[in-house]
């Protein structure tokens, strides 16, 4: 759903979303309510009314116009296609209606596993001293491990505790980085910078964890090597760019 998609190229393709591949499971899984960034509530299981019979959004080019900014800055990771063709073998849940439910949950559980994903690889790309390297590399062949699981054996994951464990390794790959080559950044982790002007603030190798940046002026600043992990743009991202 989201406008541009996060991965980088050194990212592997299966962590892009890919919607052409998925059956809509961002727009029917979750719940969400009417807000900043959603215009109406909508249950979890419930298909959004903008979701076609094709799985594409119907208000897709217009989303934020009309109402729905929460949509364009969510990333399923590649989350969904996973779901949808492996996962459940390429069986639309409109098709097996007894699955829908099943296959919902598993989203809500594969989508973590994919956030992981994408964060370990790109810890690893920063490359870190081999120590770290090794133990980063046997965290992402666990998540994949994990991520390739049968409905049953993913829903029986405790995501929080797995999220929990693989966490430390990604604060102490943003940590070597930052340390590398040069001075270390602001500290700024889970600071409340709502709507804040930001384009003179010098983030380079900052540490963001868990900021709160919704409506943040980031125009023509350099984030080089800055931690975003778990900072929160939803319903009005920070806006970067020229």
């Amino acid at each position: 759903m989201s406008e541009t998609s996060r991965s980088p190229s050194s990212a592997a393709d299966d962590l892009r979303a890919d919607c052409a591949r998925c059956f809509g499971l961002c727009c029917v899984a979750p719940a969400f309510s009417a807000s900043a960034d959603f215009a109406i509530d909508k249950p979890a299981g419930q298909p959004c009314p903008n979701l076609r019979a094709d799985s594409r959004c119907g208000i897709h080019a217009d989303l934020r116009d009309r109402g729905f900014p929460g949509c364009t800055v969510f990333d399923c990771f590649g989350a969904g296609q996973r779901v949808a063709q492996h996962t459940f073998g390429g069986r639309d849940w409109r098709e097996a209606p007894g699955s829908a439910a099943r296959m919902f949950d598993t989203f809500a559980v594969m989508r973590p596993l994919h956030e992981l994903l994408w964060y370990l690889t790109e810890a690893l790309a920063l490359r870190p001293p081999q120590p770290l390297r090794d133990e980063l590399a046997a965290a992402r062949a666990e998540t994949e491990r994990l991520a390739r699981g049968t409905p049953e054996t993913l829903l029986a994951i405790d995501v929080d505790a797995y999220r929990g464990r693989v966490n430390p390794l990604l604060s102490r790959a943003g940590d070597a980085a930052r340390a590398r080559g040069g001075r270390p950044g602001a500290d700024r982790r889970g600071a409340r910078l709502f709507g804040a002007d930001l384009r003179r603030a010098d983030l380079r190798r900052a540490n963001l964890r868990g900021a709160l940046l919704i409506g943040a002026d980031l125009r023509g600043v350099d984030l080089g090597l800055a931690d975003l992990t778990g900072a929160d743009c939803a319903g009005g991202p920070a806006r970067g760019g020229p």
